[in-house]
């Protein structure tokens, strides 16, 4: 059975209360991936891969949520400002639609409408030269993926509590 598919929300209900939860942010070109520890407070990236044939991209992304014993995935859905959703979130649906064919592991789609240009401005802010943020945006862009879904999830998780 593929593995469910959801909004943020919807998909943890169906995590494990630990474990933790690997970001992706979809380019073209490139994967960003980002990882949180099992408590799921923060978010660390872990590499960006250069895409080749789907197959071989999954395979990756499997192996890193086996290496670390992740309960789901977190897919940056690039949303357009007016809330619709153009080419890239319709490919990214698609992604996710073929990926969980090859896991069970529950998919969460989180908003990342401005995702690539707060991580821009951070990187610029830091000096680092073009030729560098070209290497390490998608992977960057990952983790404030994933730490936005975590600070959402820890927001709910207190609301509750609270």
């Amino acid at each position: 059975m593929p593995a469910l598919i959801l909004p943020l929300i919807d998909a943890a209900a169906h995590w494990p209360e630990r474990g933790a939860l690997v970001g992706l942010d979809l380019g073209t070109k490139t994967i960003g991936v980002a990882v949180s520890d099992p408590d799921r407070r923060l978010a660390t990236g872990v590499e960006t891969i250069q895409r080749k044939a789907f197959k071989a991209d999954a395979a990756r992304l499997i192996a890193i949520a086996t290496e670390r014993n992740a309960a789901g995935f977190v897919l940056g859905l690039p949303i357009n400002m007016d809330a619709s959703e153009g080419p890239r979130a319709q490919s990214t649906r698609a992604f996710a639609r073929n990926f969980s064919k090859l896991t069970n592991l529950p998919i969460a789609l989180w908003d990342e409408r401005l995702s690539t240009a707060a991580v821009e401005r951070e990187l610029i802010g830091m000096d680092m030269s073009r030729a560098r943020r070209a290497e390490v945006i998608d992977e960057h862009a990952a983790i404030y993926i994933l730490q936005g879904a975590l600070d959402r999830l820890a927001n709910l998780r207190e609301t509750r509590e609270g």
